[in-house]
Formats: C-alpha cells, structure tokens, sequence
C-alpha cells in the first residue's frame, strides 16, 4: 500500500484506457462521429444521467440512454444537415484529466475522470463540467466501449445546448 504522500505507478492498461479516452474526446471535438461510432461494442450504452446518484439507468429517466441504434440515430441527426442544432453545431474543446482505475477483469477495465467542455456558438461560450465513467474492452480488434456514463455536475438543474455528444 502506498503512503498517502506517494504516487503509485501506473498500470499500462490504465494508461492505455487514458489514451482511449483522449482520442475519443479528440474525435467528439472534431465532429468526427463515425468514427467515435467505430469504438463502441455492439452492446454499449452512452448514458447521461438526470439523477447524480443513480445507477439504474434504464428504471431512470437520462439526458441519454443510447445504444447502438440509438448512437446511429443521433449521430444521423448530427450530420445530415436536417437539425437546426446540428447546421450550427457548437465548437467544443474537451480537457479529460484525473483517471482513476476503478476495476479491472482479465479484458475489461472500469476508468472514472473528469471533464470540462467548454462549448462556443454564436460569440458564446458555454461550461458544462461532468464525472465521466468509461467501461473499456480490451479486444484482438482493439479497445470498444463497453459504457460511457456522463454525470454532468450540474444534471438536476434545467439544461439546454446538449445536441452534441457529452
């Protein structure tokens, strides 16, 4: 056990899940949904919570409960050109920091962070700041998204602007 003072090494799936995590808000930022799409399993679910404290997401209602049918049909809604919301989309830079392993299997490692977006459209920039839960596989293909839970700091209170992927 380590000291409370002492930084313990970093395991390399921990790593490898930060790097992940990068590259998928890398993508998010660049509008790049196809290929976000391409690093989730067929079975994830992207969820984003009303309740901070749930964690029966489908008993409770979520700014986003999606799985694979659901992640193709918002990312149709975000590139066809037919939403408002998505014909002027916000710019977004994410910064995701403070990765903490919270379980490991054999194949599947359970990663919480934390994200700020700041978010710009029409000369206004907008806050959003959440605890992120990513559950990663780690297959022969490479790295899937398992789950990805977005518990926006501010979740209870009225929100608006959540067009784009959290």
């Amino acid at each position: 056990m380590n000291k409370p003072n002492e930084l313990s090494v970093v395991s390399p799936s921990l790593q490898l899940a930060a790097e992940f995590i990068w590259r998928e808000a890398e993508l998010l930022d660049r509008k790049n949904y196809q290929q976000w799409a391409g690093l989730w399993s067929d079975t994830g679910h992207y969820v984003v919570p009303i309740d901070p404290d749930t964690t029966d997401f489908e008993a409770t209602l979520n700014y986003a409960y999606d799985d694979a049918r659901m992640r193709a049909m918002r990312i149709e809604r975000l590139t066809s050109g037919n939403s408002v919301s998505a014909v002027d989309a916000a710019r977004t830079v994410r910064t995701v920091s403070r990765f903490t392993e919270v379980s490991r299997s054999a194949d599947v490692v359970e990663v919480s962070s934390a994200q700020v977006l700041v978010a710009y459209k029409r000369e206004i920039h907008t806050l959003f700041a959440a605890d992120l839960t990513h559950r990663l596989r780690f297959t022969p293909e490479g790295i899937r998204l398992e789950q990805k839970v977005v518990r926006l700091i501010n979740s209870a209170d009225s929100l608006n602007a959540l067009g784009f992927l959290l």
